[in-house]
């Protein structure tokens, strides 16, 4: 069984990221996400191509997919650093959080005319930083056709969304159902104004407020993860 409390800093060798280098993670990745699409086609993974994280690559089409870490501490953040020296501990343990298997996800790896990535993408936008509430919130727009922050971006890897149909065929099939409502609404890590401001949290109260709901999700997503873990083993051995 998966183990959600692991923390993939672990096993990844000093210095390194565990995003490329962790070899729990990356099990954990291809157990996860090598199973049926909406459509009920496999979207089996391998770890054996050569210089390819995860691959796919059947009449569904080809896709290359590396790891992200999804959920910023802001730990690096200058205007953020008061806020630190007062919640040395809650940092520390937020981050150890973001390190679980609720706190990632995967993405296209593959560059696109030399363009970012999607991780890239969301890392460098002035309107994201590195956020995966407004990266959901983007792609979900990606699925209305609506105008998002990634809109470009997105469009780039349209082929990738296209395997889970819609938006909610995506958020199932990542289990991201507690940070998406009954309705189909994302539910925000901190108070949502159209990607008017910027998208990194202000003061003591609004950290706080951003980190609890920010652990809050990926605790949510790993008991989730940890029941579709016993679910699918359960069915296996019967």
């Amino acid at each position: 069984p998966m183990d959600i409390n692991f923390d993939f800093r672990a096993d990844t060798p000093l210095g390194e990221d565990p995003d490329a280098r962790s070899p729990t993670l990356r099990r954990y990745h291809k157990r996860l996400w090598s199973k049926p699409l909406p459509s009920g086609a496999m979207f089996d993974l391998t770890d054996k191509t050569p210089g390819v994280y995860l691959h796919h690559h059947s009449d569904l089409g080809e896709f290359r997919l590396s790891s992200d870490s999804v959920v910023p501490t802001f730990r690096k953040q200058p205007s953020l650093s008061r806020v630190f020296e007062q919640i040395p501990d809650d940092l520390e343990s937020f981050w150890t959080v973001s390190y679980t298997i609720g706190g990632m996800m995967l993405f296209p790896a593959n560059r696109i005319d030399r363009r970012n990535t999607i991780n890239g993408a969301r890392g460098f936008h002035p309107r994201i930083k590195d956020r995966f509430d407004l990266t959901v919130e983007c792609v979900r727009r990606h699925y209305a056709g609506e105008e998002s922050p990634l809109r470009e971006v997105l469009a780039r890897y349209a082929g990738f969304f296209a395997l889970f149909q819609n938006f909610r065929g995506y958020v199932e099939f990542f289990l991201l159902q507690d940070m998406v409502s009954e309705g189909g609404a994302v539910q925000f890590f901190a108070p949502f104004d159209g990607f008017a401001s910027s998208p990194v949290p202000e003061g003591l109260d609004g950290y706080r407020a951003y980190r609890d709901h920010a652990v809050a999700f990926i605790e949510a997503r790993n008991r989730r993860i940890a029941a579709w873990d016993a679910s699918t083993a359960a069915s296996c051995e019967a």
